[in-house]
């Protein structure tokens, strides 16, 4: 035959278009029999394909029926047959040149129409309460009827616990009511085969009344009547155990399974519980059961044994099955039931057993063995298996025959999966015998090694948990051939939802966002995002409507309302995987306002508000407030009622309010008005008190009652004096509408009894209890005395004793003392530093502390009251002891030379005593180990500097200056600092040109000494000379070289001794001459600003400084009030000599320097050069700059340190601010 289509389709053509067995397509249904009222209910369907077609034959009682057919094999009677001829036992079997294949057998009854014969009338009579069964007797057939019990108007007698039809088709009453007298009951009978309804002769019941319906009756089991059932279910079937009561009332009735749990099984209760109903009987459900039917007049039982037994069913199915001569031909069928069923092999629908015998055969149970099998073996075997409940039957078909191999699935697909899943790559083969098939990966090895890998029994290659690594490409061969295909996987990275939807709780009417951030592999490009709500899919909408989902896969839900209460799903789908998950949105808002608030038990003074709770709206009700005449009271959330009691004469709306978490509802609506009578008053005035501010008036005042305590009209209060201590004494009265209430001519201080009683038209109130009270004060006349003092260093303690004719109460003392001179030149003259103590109460002492140490003090005592304050008591004098000083106060440095540095320094702030001298301490600061302190002791306290030598300039030291009293050595001030070295001039210059000038800018050396140097400047045009500068200072940082011509190019040069240390050439600005590059190029102008910010910086220190020291050098104006005629000029003296280190340049230039401070100038004349002549510095404690640096003397008026001036220069540059090191650096 030609093929046009693949080779695979070929083979699958070639190979069925051949032979083919017969095949069952449409065996009847399983029915073991089955009952014929007419000729149409026979049918029994017969149908079979194969190759050549099939013909087909049947099998009654174990002889052929009828004749063989074609084309269909489907058994039907005829018009001309009798019905009777089909009872009995029938099987079909279909036959062509492969084999046979047979149905299973199915009985057939064939019966006459049941017919009812015609009774008479029955009548029935019993007494109310009694129980009662009416039979149902239909004729009998092998198909049951279904029994309907109606009146004669065909309406079904209803059924409840106490009437009800048995299983049996019988009606049990299990109490007759006089209801239940009626002369149609009718039992129908319905054969739903037989397609007829059988109605029974109709029973007329009569009930009579009884005096026994008082007394009741047990319950007892009305059906079944013994004491046991056994019941034999099969597995799969359903199954009815049924257990109806008689008695009086209508019995209970209960189920338990004794031998284990009833909920365990499949069973469950129904119809009032009178029957236990199995859907589908399986082995769990065999065991005991019981019901027990029970009143309250007694019980009874009823076991059922129920017995799970089961047809038979495959456990293992034949299948169909190719070979090739030669092989070995395994046939299994295993089938379970209970009993064990009994398995039989045919062949072609032939028992073996009547089939010529074959030593290749072999029957072991459900196992058929065939070895050397030949193609005469090529048949159709059938497996059955029978046991007393029924039988199964399989058809399977054995081919041998030779074919060549072939691997039917396509070459190079491409299988494409996300890693963690399971991939299957197809290679299914054909041939007889069955290809060997093996898989070789990339590297062709084995892949059977991996745990992950199967192959399964069709060829296909399983690989489960894949990952980035199995990627590639896999052949599947056959083995012993060169037949192999290829299979590309490709795996990619798996979806993963990194953030998803959250359980959120939304307000109710805002918005709610839904998180669904996720990560797919960048080769699947598309996907898609779906949002589910409950499980329903939500449309993408426009960002006004109510649901947005936006690029991220965010979802937004506006307006959140009630309804959007639900579970929000995130679904990612990509090409090859799908990921999914769960969030919610809980709506809350604020509760609903209470409903239908009444008012209940009402009396004069108290009444039960009652409510019901609002809608909580997700959010649980904390609490509820009840708002009596606009006050709240709050109530537990579980209340709903509240008893509340009521003041008199007061008219009341009540509303209720519920509270969550989200705050308050609105107001329940209000109850209608409740006002209560008036009543005397309940209660006085509280607060009861003396506020007497005049002498000789007392003035008694009191807490005012509210409103709603006046408890009737004309409300006042009753207002008793009297004076205290005496007994006898008469209680006089007043009336007050309100405080206070005044009683004239009392005395000063005098206490009284006194009482405040509410009245009201009705009457007064209960009678007050007395409190005390006093006239007005006046001030204290006398001051306390015998004031003395004890000392102890910083503390004094004061004693004194009680005050008299104090004329009031008693609040306290204040106890004054004064800080005066040391001297004792002046007569006890205050200097600004009184401190006042204040003792509250009686006690008659104090301690003061924080005093001066060597300071002398007076102290004084005053007692007060309310109305001021007493003479004060005569001073008492003391002085506190000498004690150690404090710091000195400043600490300044001056490096003449690179080995030797200059100390000077300013007396402690607090001396606290008489200074003997100071003691400096400095250290070389070296790492690798500790160097020794050096000390120098300075015996005369008048001497503040010190000159150290041989130091060493590669290190830093640090310093410390210890003042002295004979008390012991003060706290120390220590500082940091370094000598300096000689300095050179600078030797990067940068020079920014101008039409007239250069503006010349460096950066100063670290650690170096100031300098001077001039700068030459040549024309570098015909007739041009040298020319010099003034003395520049490396300190200043800046200079502007002016005089120049514009347009003109210079050669600049700065020399040191008698080489050069800088030179440089450049034009000054003038017609046809521009500044090259940009601003970012220019290194004047980034040195120049480097500089301002630099002053800027500096300056803002400098104002910090001034600032918290209250001055530049304030100390200066208190040292010229404390040290002696003979200290000033020596500090001049002292630092004279070191004037000579400067130069008159560098004078000019400390003036030519503003600062950006208005108090704090550098070059001032309040600055440091008044101690000296020289630099001073000065650092905080850890070493840092804080000082300012000024020059040492004022310059002569007219000079600038810029230069020379002239027309084009009025004015000098802006100074670049000089850095630490050049200020420390003066010019050698």
């Amino acid at each position: 035959m030609s093929c046009l289509c693949g080779i695979n389709a070929c083979v699958r053509a070639h190979l069925f278009s051949v032979s083919q067995p017969p095949v069952l397509t449409q065996p009847f249904e399983v029915m073991t029999s089955y009952t014929a009222f007419y000729r149409d209910d026979i049918i029994l369907p017969c149908e079979a394909s194969g190759n050549p077609p099939p013909t087909f034959r049947w099998v009654k009682d174990g002889r052929t029926f009828g004749s063989e057919r074609t084309g269909s094999g489907t058994l039907e009677v005829s018009e001309d047959e009798a019905l009777e001829l089909y009872q009995g036992t029938f099987r079909c079997y279909a036959s062509n040149t492969l084999g046979t294949a047979m149905t299973h057998k199915v009985h057939i009854n064939v019966e006459a129409q049941p017919v009812l014969l015609k009774q008479q009338k029955l009548r029935r009579e019993a007494y109310v309460g009694e129980s009662m069964v009416l039979t149902c007797n239909p004729p009998p057939s092998s198909a049951p009827p279904q029994i309907h019990w109606m009146d004669k108007k065909l309406v079904h007698i209803r059924q409840s616990d106490r009437v009800m039809v048995g299983l049996n088709g019988n009606l049990y009453f299990a109490n007759l009511l006089k209801s239940d007298s009626r002369e149609d009951y009718f039992c129908n009978s319905h054969y739903i085969e037989a397609r007829t309804i059988l109605p029974d002769t109709a029973i007329a019941l009569t009930v009579l009344p009884s005096n026994d319906v008082a007394h009741g009756k047990p319950a007892q089991i009305f059906h079944p009547s013994s004491s046991h059932s056994s019941v034999l279910a099969l597995r799969g079937q359903s199954l009815t155990l049924e257990c109806i009561p008689k008695g009086l009332p209508t019995p209970k009735v209960e189920w338990k399974k004794k031998d284990g749990k009833l909920d365990e099984t499949g069973g469950h209760p129904e119809n009032h519980n009178r029957w236990l109903y199995f859907d589908s009987v399986d082995q769990r459900d065999d065991g005991e059961y019981e019901c027990r039917a029970s009143n309250v007049h007694g019980s009874s039982v009823h076991s059922f044994t129920v017995t799970v037994e089961a047809a038979p069913y495959w456990v293992k199915e034949l299948q169909n099955l190719r070979y090739a001569p030669g092989e070995t031909v395994r046939l299994d069928c295993l089938a379970e039931g209970i009993p064990t069923p009994n398995i039989t092999w045919s062949i072609n629908g032939q028992p073996l057993s009547a089939v010529d015998e074959d030593t290749r055969r072999r029957v072991s149970g459900g196992v058929l063995r065939l070895t050397d099998v030949l193609l005469s073996d090529t048949a159709v075997y059938q497996c059955e298996a029978t046991n007393d409940h029924g039988s199964i039957l399989l058809n399977a078909y054995l081919h041998v025959v030779e074919l060549p191999p072939q691997i039917l699935s396509s070459d190079g697909v491409v299988y494409r999966i996300t890693e963690g899943g399971t991939i299957k790559m197809s290679c299914e083969t054909f041939g007889s015998p069955r290809p060997h098939v093996k898989w070789e990966g990339e590297d062709w090895a084995p892949l059977l090694s991996d745990p992950r890998v199967s192959l399964l029994t069709n060829g296909t290659l399983e690989l489960s948990d894949v990952g980035p690594g199995d990627s590639g490409m896999y052949t599947c061969l056959i083995k012993n051939t060169n037949i192999s295909i290829n299979a590309h996987l490709e795996v990619f990275n798996k979806t993963r939802i990194v953030t998803g939807p959250q359980n959120v709780r939304a307000l109710r009417g805002g918005k709610a966002l839904l998180d669904c951030y996720f990560r797919k592999d960048p080769r699947l490009p598309r996907y898609q995002i779906i949002w589910r709500k409950d499980g329903q899919k939500l449309q993408e909408s426009s960002p006004d409507d109510k649901y947005t989902i936006f690029a991220n896969g965010t979802l937004k839900v506006t307006d959140v309302q009630s309804k959007d209460n639900a579970a929000y799903s995130c679904e990612v789908i990509t090409e090859l995987d799908q990921v999914t998950a769960i969030g919610s949105i809980t709506v809350v808002a604020r509760p609903d306002p209470p409903l239908d608030v009444t008012l209940s038990d009402v009396k004069d003074d108290t009444l039960t508000l009652s409510w019901i709770p609002g809608r909580s709206h997700n959010s649980p009700i904390t609490g509820n407030m009840h708002t009596p005449s606009n006050a709240l009271k709050r109530v537990p959330a579980d209340f709903n009622h509240l008893q509340l009691s009521l003041h008199p004469f007061c008219t009341y709306a009540f509303r209720v309010v519920a509270v969550n978490q989200l705050g308050p509802s609105e107001p329940s609506q209000p109850t209608p008005l409740h006002s209560t009578p008036p009543a005397v008053p309940h209660n006085n005035p509280t607060g009861v008190r003396s506020e007497s501010s005049d002498s000789g008036t007392l003035a008694i005042t009191w807490d005012e009652m509210p409103r709603r305590s006046h408890n009737g009209q004309d409300f006042q209060y009753k207002v008793l004096w009297r004076k205290a201590g005496g007994k006898t004494e008469r209680w006089n009265h007043g009336y007050a509408k309100s405080p206070p209430f005044s009683v004239n001519n009392t005395g000063t201080y005098v206490p009284f009894e006194i009482k405040v009683q509410a009245v009201n038209a009705l009457g007064e109130g209960p009678a007050p209890e007395a409190e005390i009270g006093h006239s007005g004060e006046d001030v204290p006349e006398e001051f306390p005395s015998d004031v003395a003092v004890r000392v102890m260093n910083r503390t004094v303690r004061v004693r004194w004793n009680e005050a008299q004719n104090v004329r009031g109460l008693l609040l306290g003392y204040k106890v004054l003392l004064s800080l005066h001179v040391q001297d004792g030149t002046s007569p006890a003259v205050p200097w600004g530093n009184d401190k006042v103590v204040e003792v509250k109460g009686r006690k008659t002492t104090a301690e003061v502390t924080g005093l001066q140490l060597f300071s002398r003090y007076t102290v004084s005592v005053t007692a007060f009251n309310s109305k001021g304050e007493s003479p004060a008591s005569p001073a008492v004098h003391f002085s506190t002891p000498e004690g150690v000083p404090g710091p000195p106060a400043s600490l300044l440095f001056e490096s003449p030379t690179e080995n030797s540095m200059l100390l000077y320094w300013t007396p402690p702030l607090q001396t606290n005593g008489i200074l003997l001298g100071y003691m400096v301490q400095y250290q070389q600061e070296v790492k690798s180990r500790d160097s020794p302190v050096r000390m120098e002791i300075i015996g005369d306290p008048s001497v503040t500097h010190l000159m150290l030598d041989s130091l060493d300039p590669r290190s830093y030291y640090t310093f410390q200056v210890i003042a002295r009293t004979a008390a012991g050595d003060g706290q120390p001030i220590t500082r940091r600092n370094a000598t300096l070295f000689d300095g050179v001039p600078p030797t990067n210059i940068t020079v920014m040109p101008d039409k007239t000038s250069f503006n010349l800018s460096w950066v100063p050396g670290e650690r170096e000494r100031n300098h001077g140097f001039h700068i030459d400047f040549l024309k570098k045009s015909a007739g041009g000379q040298w020319e010099e500068s003034e003395i520049v200072n490396t300190s200043q940082g800046f200079y502007s070289l002016t005089g120049l011509q514009p347009g003109t190019e210079y050669h600049l040069v700065v020399m040191h001794g008698n080489s050069t240390q800088w030179e440089s050439a450049s034009w000054t600005l003038g017609p046809g001459i521009q500044v090259s590059g940009g601003f970012a190029t220019q290194g004047w102008l980034i040195g120049l600003i480097s500089a301002i910010v630099l002053l800027i910086l500096i300056l803002i220190i400098l104002c910090l400084v001034k600032r918290r020291k209250g001055g530049k050098y304030a100390v200066k104006d208190k040292e010229d009030k404390e040290v002696d005629s003979e200290a000033r000029p020596m500090k001049d003296e002292t630092f004279g000599e070191y004037r000579s280190l400067e130069s008159d340049t560098d004078e000019k230039r400390s003036e030519s320097q503003p600062s950006l401070c208005g108090d704090s100038k550098l070059g001032s004349d309040d600055s440091l050069a008044e101690y000296g002549d020289s630099v001073d510095i000065q650092f905080n404690e850890d070493g840092s700059f804080i000082g300012q640096y000024s020059g040492r003397a004022p310059a002569p008026a007219g000079h600038e340190s810029s230069g020379p001036a002239s027309p084009d220069n009025t004015a000098p540059p802006p100074p670049i601010a000089p850095s630490m090191s050049s200020i420390l650096n003066q010019p050698s």
